[in-house]
Formats: structure tokens, C-alpha cells, sequence
């Protein structure tokens, strides 16, 4: 990872660290519909494959992944289309997890270090010209030293992402040993540094906004790619007569999503 200075050592804080640090990822998907059976069929794959029951999956995968406890969880499936899920957790101090995604140790302080995970789908249909879209919002807020942004990657790989929009944001502050406040408890300059680089060459417009001095970064990505059997709900249709129209639409949508076009 980059760091901004020199390398430092692990910070001597005076109690438990404060900062709540916020990774939001934002990203969509997107296919073309040629009739509406297509469409109902689009609706009905979205609600199999990104239910709360999967959604709430990848948010305990999460948790393993930044070594965090899982106090809770509650999902919700709504209808005709959507879900959301929140998992609260806490920092976890070692031990190693059981069957349950709990800690072995019984060494956690609950009620110091307060971190959640959010998750709602999106799913969009209502375009007269079939071009339908998938988007996932993903908030994960942590306190303690646990970091968001250990699993970016992950997030990537869990996801078909045509476009994505990632935010990081550091709130509050802690202090020293000396008593000294801090306002952020880790040094670098683009969240791009933590996305590895084989995810990042399938993305042609990678754009970032990054003010350290207000702990926001932001990076905004879309896809590099676009073959047409990869947005069509019955790929062997790629040569019909409509996709290639299709597929002009469908790049005006994701540029317009993508701020390239006003």
C-alpha cells in the first residue's frame, strides 16, 4: 500500500479507537430485454440470485474477511422486487471463529466498538426499451481498527459490476497516549490502491476524487468490455436483429449513470 510520509508503527491510543470509517460500493449491472417475457424473466433471475439470504452471505463473508464479530443480522425480501439486509458487529480480538461465524474467543467488548453492514438491491425494469439494471448499495461502518477497505476485492469478485462507484469516508477522532486527537488512523492516496490490479484492467474509465485533508476519497469505474452476449438474458440471441441498437442504448445509459454524458 502507498503511504503518504513515512512508514508509521501501530498508533498507542489512549482507549479504543473512535474513528468510524465508512466504505460505501455502489455498483450496477445491467442486461438487455427483447420482450417482455425476457423482462419477467430478468425480475424473477434477479430475485433468485441476489435475495437477502445471498445478500446476507456475502455480508458474513465480509465479516470474516476485516475479522469482525457478528452480533446480529436481519433481511428482508420485498415484493414485487429488492432486499435489504444490516449485520451489526464488533471488532473481534482473536481466537478464531466457530460454525456460526462467532468467536471462539470470549474476549470481545461488545459494547465499545459499534460497526454495521447494510445491503439494498435496486433492480430497474421499467424502461419501454428493455434496458433493465441491477444496483447493490453496500455501507460497511467500522470503529476499532478493523478497515472497510480490506474488502474491496471481495465485493468485486461477489458481483457482475458494470459500473461501479466507490466511496471512503473517515469521521471523528481518537486520541493518543499522549493525548494528542487523530482524525484518521491509516495513510494512503486512491482506494485504488487497494482494488488489485487484474480487477482494475477490466475498467477503461477509472475516475478519483481524493481529499485527504477531509479523510474523502472516491473512485468511480466502469467497464472496459461490452460484448453483447454478456447483456442478453438467452446469449445464443446475440445475432438478432435488435441487439445492435440494444447495445447502443445500453452504453448511452451507463454513460449517462457514469457522469459522461449530461
Amino acid at each position: 500500500m502507498m503511504m503518504i510520509g513515512p512508514k508509521k508503527e501501530k498508533l498507542k491510543l489512549s482507549g479504543f479507537n473512535n474513528l468510524t470509517k465508512v466504505l460505501s460500493f455502489n455498483l450496477y449491472d445491467f442486461c438487455i430485454t427483447l420482450n417482455d417475457k425476457e423482462r419477467e424473466e430478468y425480475i424473477q433471475w434477479i430475485n433468485e440470485q441476489y435475495s437477502a439470504e445471498r445478500i446476507t452471505k456475502i455480508s458474513e463473508e465480509i465479516c470474516k474477511i476485516i475479522k469482525a464479530n457478528i452480533l446480529g443480522v436481519s433481511k428482508q425480501d420485498y415484493d414485487p422486487v429488492g432486499a435489504s439486509t444490516m449485520v451489526l458487529m464488533s471488532d473481534y480480538m482473536g481466537g478464531g471463529w466457530d460454525a456460526t461465524h462467532q468467536p471462539k474467543s470470549s474476549q470481545v467488548n461488545m459494547h465499545l466498538d459499534k460497526s454495521h453492514i447494510t445491503a439494498h438491491t435496486y433492480p430497474e425494469a421499467g424502461d419501454p426499451n428493455g434496458i433493465c439494471s441491477f444496483r447493490v448499495d453496500i455501507d460497511i461502518a467500522t470503529c476499532g481498527e478493523i478497515s472497510p477497505l480490506n474488502a474491496v476485492n471481495y465485493l468485486f469478485e461477489s458481483f457482475e459490476c458494470d459500473l461501479v462507484y466507490v466511496d471512503y469516508v473517515v469521521r471523528g477522532f481518537t486520541r493518543l497516549e499522549d493525548g494528542t486527537k487523530i482524525y484518521n488512523d491509516s495513510y494512503f492516496n486512491s482506494i485504488q490502491e487497494f482494488i488489485r490490479p487484474e480487477i482494475l484492467n477490466d475498467y477503461e474509465y477509472r475516475l478519483d476524487l481524493n481529499i485527504p485533508n477531509d479523510n474523502i476519497w472516491q473512485t468511480k469505474l466502469m467497464i472496459k468490455d461490452f460484448p453483447v452476449e454478456r447483456y442478453l438474458m438467452h446469449p445464443e440471441e446475440k445475432n438478432h436483429p435488435y441487439c445492435a441498437s440494444k447495445m447502443e442504448l445500453l452504453k448511452e445509459e451507463m454513460f449517462e449513470i457514469f457522469r459522461l454524458k449530461s
